[in-house]
């Protein structure tokens, strides 16, 4: 997995209501809804597109491997 901290360009490949999915390389994580703008964010498609390409920060990565990402924090 990568390594937190670590900065990438990733591709959103799903939104939800409560967050996206963005592909790094050959993994994928979620940028939850908090974590997407200093604001309140109140839809995540305000703020993404599906294919749109964003600034992510590996800022976790839970026991299922599963990676915890953010827009806010790059």
């Amino acid at each position: 997995p990568p390594d937190v901290g670590s900065i990438f360009d990733g591709k959103v490949i799903k939104i939800t209501d409560f967050g996206a999915f963005v592909a790094i390389g050959n993994k994928e994580g979620l940028v939850h809804i908090s974590n997407m703008a200093n604001h309140k964010v109140k839809s995540v498609g305000d703020i993404l597109k599906l294919g749109q390409i964003v600034k992510v920060k590996v800022i976790g990565i839970d026991d299922k491997n599963r990676i915890k990402l953010s827009m806010k924090d790059v």
